[in-house]
């Protein structure tokens, strides 16, 4: 029997970074929010997907605005996000009944291909984790205040969304108490005892951070558009 699946969705940035007043997932890229990028990303995937959306309380009105504006009318249940990530997918979690497979995805990854987002849900049937990963492209150096090391990049890896977990796993590490070294949900999974179980992911999955970042993503769209 197949595994219920969820996305569950956190939209809580600023836009401080960016140098934009309009928190950053509701910046259009190519015509629409990049936030709505990301929601149709997941339908790509499957219709059947069950997708929680994290949102600040302040945003939801925006949201409700942009979705009228763009005829977006997508089955999203809402949730009111926290303080922190770690609250907002929280909160995220308690939404969810029973059991199945949970992908927790970064609002504003919107070029998340539907290989990847497959691939999450097939691993983590199998090893209860899997959590998108790519490899480091640049020598990299540790550095303390006087020195610095060069050190073997072929260890490290850059870590990216989706994170997707069987359900009563996460919801159970998600119990424990909030720690600042809990900086994603594969780090809370782990804090909590478990094995985390990575795999490839892609560098065209970029988390847009700054006005680079747009650009980026933009530049990366136009080409899927053309082949």
């Amino acid at each position: 029997m197949n595994s219920i699946e969820y996305a569950l969705i956190v939209a809580g940035g600023k836009g401080t970074r960016i140098k934009s007043k309009l928190p950053k997932q509701f910046l259009e890229l190519n015509g629409l929010p990049i936030l709505i990028h990301t929601l149709e990303a997941f339908y790509r995937y499957s219709e059947k997907i069950r997708i929680i959306l994290v949102l600040p309380e302040d945003d939801i009105s925006i949201w409700n605005e942009l979705c009228e504006k763009h005829s977006f009318n997508k089955p999203i249940l809402l949730q009111k996000g926290g303080e922190t990530r770690f609250q907002s997918v929280k909160h995220g979690l308690d939404k969810i009944e029973g059991s199945g497979l949970v992908a927790i995805h970064d609002g504003v990854r919107p070029l998340v291909s539907e290989d990847i987002i497959g691939a999450s849900f097939r691993l983590a049937a199998v090893h209860q984790s899997a959590v998108a990963a790519v490899r480091l492209k640049e020598s990299i150096r540790m550095t303390d205040q006087d020195n610095t090391k060069a050190v073997d990049r072929s260890k490290f890896r850059l870590i990216q969304t989706p994170q997707t977990f069987e359900i009563n796993l996460i919801k159970q590490a998600y119990l424990q108490k909030e720690d600042p070294s809990m900086t994603d949900d594969a780090s809370v999974a782990e804090k909590s005892g478990h094995v985390i179980s990575l795999f490839e992911g892609s560098y065209e999955n970029i988390k847009i951070t700054t006005q680079e970042d747009l650009i980026v993503a933009e530049a990366l769209m136009n080409s899927k558009l053309k082949t």
